[in-house]
């Protein structure tokens, strides 16, 4: 029978251990007895040979219970892992030695500790909190031992160490002794930052060595011996580690909780300026006590066998020979026609004129450190302004960070602190936000600004005192040394529409090939003129060396381009081709009647219409196609990390007609489609499969693919574990004739008793009934019992959300029936949420929540 001492752990892996003492803080002789977890009885029982063992640390107030989950995942899947996780002296339920245990100590102490236990082979080291860097040290100690590092929030952080506001207090001399030793306010508070809180059994388990004031002397002297300042006796110490970190080789894993008011972001910063070859994961949500949080055993082993494994990435063959996203401008340097417009206020810059800006721009930049390698983060409209700030980056090899306000304040906060940028630009509005929320970067103002709102704003440089200080030295001949193709270039973000936005690293060589992409699938050759109305497009335009112009709109806000802007836009480069949103093109379909003649004239010269963002129906594209009657039009399909995937025209749609989804066309240009079959519970497989008609996530291979997530290691994982392939998350299928038919995502489908249900295709039947305006298919109830549920919007637009009027649901249940599906209700609302980048995207996991709760008798609010 199995006996737990605590909750989650059994009686087996707790053991005692008397370890000499080699510290100079005890008399020589001195022994004291450890308190272990210790699973290498059980895996003798097993019969299991130990690949390595996992030296497992706890900080402070905390004991080895908080490694738990490491030794059950072991337990539960046979793996050959012996997990040591330690109570460090004067903690938990190791002994009470009555000495001032220093942090040198402590890294002392612990390898006397391996020594008595003879650990022989590999050692991973898994650190939290103070006992990170106490890990650290004892790694720098054994390198001949170390095989990896596992590091979970904490601080390796010298020069300039500020202590974080909870443990300033903590370390007060008129709360310390109250607060960290004569009560239990130290440990309580600590327990209170979980995400999710503790269930009480186990904030009793973190409580139980700590009980009496004498048991916490060691989580009083811990806080005490926090380095703050340079005079500190632990300091030399701190130091020491902090410098021989960067000594480290082996791999290592950052796993942190962003929420952490104690380790914040800096802190993994700073970490990885030490290690910057780790692999990290960011959990959105997750605080300090990451592994109460969040199940890490499950990503530290996938880890582990990742790194004993030969991965087979297998990139898709770039169509062209490399060639950098800047050649095009720097083949144009005695060019004087038009290269970037900008609509409000007007301006024009030539391609000699954009060449010259970008490499004053990346002097200036040079000039107040920006390095190959650095992020910088680029607050900055679509314009003259942002184009020649992302090639001044290009041209230096620092890496821009795109990551707009369409995100919203949170969601675009949340962005910039996850990608950790060394400098932030931006106009007046970024920088305070920045200001206010304490966003990272050096902070450059995008125009001029007084003396006092620098100071207030934290602003150390413009972009107009970088272009001064750069044309000096550009005219002297400054030499850019080029980026390599395979170092990273950008970080862009998701639009968050289907959970936290996701920062999606290219590397150069990705970036051109999505540039050689698009031109060879749209023949957008040189002297081409764009009209940009769709954000990511922006960027694009010099590397293919079409002019291009920002309509007057807010593009983090498509439904504000009207018709009268395109038109306008379009006539100042005389353009060829316009890029927009769905949103965005509906928007101009119903300010249409406000066009004159001349910009009628204008529109009917465009050659190539492109919608991107989300599919578009064909009845919207039928009125696009009046609008430009001599334009191609196309709505391509992608996202943020493979961008274009596949392509369709209106004469494709036409031609595809209904079917189970939206109809998405062929590949594009050097990409690959594949569908990962879903099994009966709505699984995808791990075979990339071809078959007609047969429905899966779906798959891409293409050289314009994403190099990676941005810190998102298990994402990342996740995305590439089938080699070779990207999973997009999206749910599809490919008919007879190779068209791709995309019926929902991954997230949406609906586990019914009749088995895995994607949404798309009863959604699209919904909104065929009279009165019927966008619907969505939402699951209510528990996996494999799942009712579906039609939340959709009316026409009149429903003035309140509840239950659809009789008649109506009626209609609908019967227009979805023939799909296989059986509708259980039908809600109405006023207006479906959506994604705020594109204005299209049905947030269906936040309606399902509300009809969940609407369903239950709940109070009926807005979803």
């Amino acid at each position: 029978m199995v006996t737990e001492i605590f909750p989650g752990v059994v009686r087996q892996y707790s053991r005692r251990v008397q370890v000499a003492s080699t510290s100079t803080v005890d008399p020589t002789g001195t022994s004291h007895q450890w308190h272990l977890l210790d699973n290498e009885s059980e895996l003798a029982d097993k019969g299991i040979t130990p690949v390595g063992t996992l030296l497992c640390v706890h900080g402070n107030p905390t004991w080895s219970y908080l490694w738990r989950g490491l030794l059950n995942h072991v337990s539960e899947n046979r793996l050959p892992w012996r997990v040591i996780a330690v109570d460090q002296l004067d903690m938990g339920f190791s002994a009470r030695t009555g000495v001032f245990r220093r942090l040198a100590d402590r890294v002392n102490d612990l390898g006397d500790l391996t020594n008595t236990l003879e650990i022989t082979g590999e050692v991973t080291t898994v650190g939290h909190d103070w006992g990170g860097i106490i890990s650290l040290g004892w790694a720098v100690a054994h390198q001949d031992q170390l095989a990896n590092v596992v590091l979970t929030n904490t601080a390796v952080h010298p020069a300039g160490f500020e202590l974080p506001a909870a443990l300033r207090l903590a370390s007060h001399p008129a709360v310390h002794s109250w607060g960290t030793k004569s009560t239990d306010a130290f440990l309580r508070t600590t327990h209170a930052l979980a995400h999710p809180a503790l269930k009480p059994e186990v904030r009793k388990a973190f409580m139980a060595p700590y009980t009496q004031a004498s048991r916490r002397t060691g989580v009083a002297n811990f806080v005490a011996d926090i380095p703050f300042t340079e005079e500190h006796p632990s300091r030399p110490a701190l130091d020491a580690i902090s410098e021989s970190v960067r000594s480290l080789k082996v791999p290592a894993l950052l796993l942190w909780g962003p929420k952490d008011p104690v380790f914040s972001d800096r802190y993994l910063r700073d970490l990885l300026f030490r290690l910057p070859h780790a692999d990290v994961h960011r959990f959105e949500g997750a605080g300090h006590l990451l592994p109460e949080d969040r199940d890490i055993a499950v990503p530290v082993f996938d880890w582990l066998a990742a790194e004993n494994s030969t991965g087979n990435l297998g990139r898709a063959e770039a169509l062209t020979a490399y060639r950098p996203m800047l050649a095009e401008l720097d083949s144009r340097t005695t060019d004087h026609s038009a290269a970037v417009v900008d609509i409000n206020p007007p301006q024009t810059l030539s391609w000699s004129q954009l060449g010259r800006r970008v490499n004053d721009l990346a002097a200036g930049l040079a000039q107040i450190g920006v390095k190959p390698g650095d992020r910088v983060n680029l607050l900055v409209p679509p314009g003259i302004e942002l184009t020649a700030l992302i090639y001044a980056c290009l041209r230096l090899g620092a890496v821009i960070v795109v990551a707009d306000a369409g995100l919203g304040t949170k969601g675009l906060g949340r962005a910039i602190r996850g990608a950790g940028p060394s400098y932030l630009i931006g106009i007046d509005r970024a920088l305070t936000g920045a200001r206010v929320l304490n966003w990272p970067g050096i902070r450059i103002a995008a125009g001029e600004m007084s003396a006092a709102k620098r100071k207030l704003l934290g602003v150390q440089h413009t972009i107009g005192e970088l272009l001064e200080s750069g044309a000096g030295a550009a005219a002297g001949g400054t030499d850019f040394t080029p980026a390599g193709p395979d170092a990273d270039a950008a970080v862009l973000f998701t639009s968050g529409s289907t959970g936290p936005a996701k920062g999606v690293v290219y590397t150069h060589r990705q970036l051109a090939a999505m540039r050689d992409t698009l031109r060879e699938t749209y023949n957008l050759k040189a002297g081409s003129a764009l009209v940009a109305g769709f954000a990511p497009f922006a960027l694009l335009g010099p590397a293919l060396g079409a002019t291009s112009v920002t309509p007057d709109m807010d593009v983090t806000a498509p439904r504000t381009l009207t018709a009268s802007a395109l038109a306008d836009a379009a006539a100042a480069v005389n353009a060829t081709t316009v890029f927009a949103s769905p949103a965005a093109l509906a928007n101009v379909l119903d300010t249409k009647d406000s066009l004159d003649a001349s910009q009628l004239k204008v529109l009917a010269g465009v050659s190539l219409m492109m919608s991107a963002g989300a599919p578009i129906p064909e009845p919207l594209m039928a009125k696009v196609q009046e609008l430009v009657p001599q334009a191609r039009v196309h709505t391509p399909y992608g996202m943020t990390e493979a961008l274009p995937v596949t392509d369709i025209d209106l004469d494709g749609i036409r031609a595809a007609g209904s079917g189970n989804g939206v109809c998405v066309g062929t590949p594009v240009a050097g990409a690959r489609v594949a569908i990962a079959a879903l099994d009966a519970e709505g699984t995808a497989g791990s075979e990339p499969l071809q078959t007609p008609n047969l429905t899966g996530e779906i798959l891409v291979r293409a050289p314009h693919v994403k190099d990676r997530y941005d810190r998102l290691w298990i994402t990342e994982q996740l995305s590439t574990s089938i080699p070779g392939w990207h999973r997009t998350g999206d749910v599809g299928h490919l008919d007879e004739t190779g068209r791709l038919w995309v019926e929902g995502r991954m997230g949406h489908v609906l586990r019914t008793p009749a088995g895995a249900t994607t949404p798309v295709a009863a959604e699209q039947a919904a909104e065929s009934v009279h009165g019927a305006g966008r619907a969505a298919l939402v699951g209510v109830g528990p996996a494999g019992t799942q009712a579906a549920v039609i939340v959709m919007e009316s026409v009149p637009s429903a003035r309140r959300a509840g239950p659809a009027p009789e008649a109506l649901a009626r209609a609908v249940r019967a227009a979805v029936a023939p799909t296989g599906t059986e509708v259980s209700a039908v809600l109405v609302v006023p207006d479906l949420p959506t994604d705020i980048r594109h204005n299209s995207k049905i947030d269906r996991a936040k309606l399902a929540s509300w009809a969940t709760i609407t369903l239950a008798g709940g109070r009926i609010g807005k979803p």
